[in-house]
């Protein structure tokens, strides 16, 4: 059983999907709700979750599938009525939201026949420093050996900005990821915010609230509210070309 507003967001979102084949922002829905926040919007989002009507989709800015409809609204499937989001070639965003939703990343790794090398997708670009787009597709991939990964899956970053050059990380740097979605205080991580943005900071807990803590004076410290936070993993290693 569907709350009034649950039911309005998932038709908002049906609607939105079956018009232009990309989810609504967060914005738009919490306008199209007449609602005050966002954090409003997580909750519903949350619920409808729960309830195996919508599905979100790791590691993509905007992605919200739409697995059934209640009977009131049409058919139990809601996914053939969906047109696909719409692919785009990955670029960076300096400073800006994404404006479409990017493919799903692939985080498969191999091994050699000797079981020396891991290769690890490399997924896009990653801000230290303004928040750019969430992580996007994969645009290649680096050979590594497992002694510089942390079991589970990995994928990789290029790191763009210069917020966190005091802990070692530079413009141009390739972060590697171990793909979580918890850490602890004083990991470096890569925070997706507002569903929308993704950026490279390391993480402090300041009672209920999170940190996003720069390593470089000239940038502040983001406080933020855990709603508005999804931690996408932690970093394990770091990669420098000459």
């Amino acid at each position: 059983m569907l709350t009034r507003k649950q039911l309005d967001l998932l038709r908002f979102i049906q609607q939105r999907m079956r018009e232009s084949g990309v989810p609504p922002s967060f914005d738009e829905m919490k306008d199209a709700l007449d609602l005050k926040s966002k954090s409003g919007i997580h909750r519903l989002i949350t619920a409808l979750e729960e309830r195996g009507f919508l599905r979100r989709l790791p590691n993509r800015a905007r992605a919200i599938e739409v697995i059934r409809l209640p009977e009131s609204l049409g058919p139990a499937t809601a996914s053939a009525a969906a047109p696909e989001p719409r692919r785009f070639t990955p670029s960076v965003v300096e400073g800006g939201r994404a404006k479409a939703v990017p493919p799903r990343p692939t985080t498969t790794q191999f091994t050699d026949e000797q079981g020396r090398a891991v290769s690890i997708p490399v997924m896009g670009r990653i801000a230290a420093g303004t928040p750019i787009s969430a992580i996007q597709n994969q645009s290649s991939a680096i050979t590594l050996s497992p002694d510089f990964l942390a079991g589970g899956e990995h994928y990789a970053l290029e790191v763009r900005g210069d917020s966190m050059v005091e802990a070692g990380i530079l413009d141009g740097d390739l972060v590697v990821i171990r793909k979580q979605d918890t850490a602890n205080t004083g990991d470096i991580i890569v925070a997706l915010i507002d569903d929308e943005e993704a950026t490279l900071k390391r993480l402090r807990k300041r009672g209920s609230s999170i940190a996003l803590e720069a390593a470089n004076p000239a940038y502040e410290t983001r406080v933020l509210g855990p709603d508005r936070v999804q931690i996408q993993g932690r970093l394990v290693s770091l990669v420098r070309r000459y």
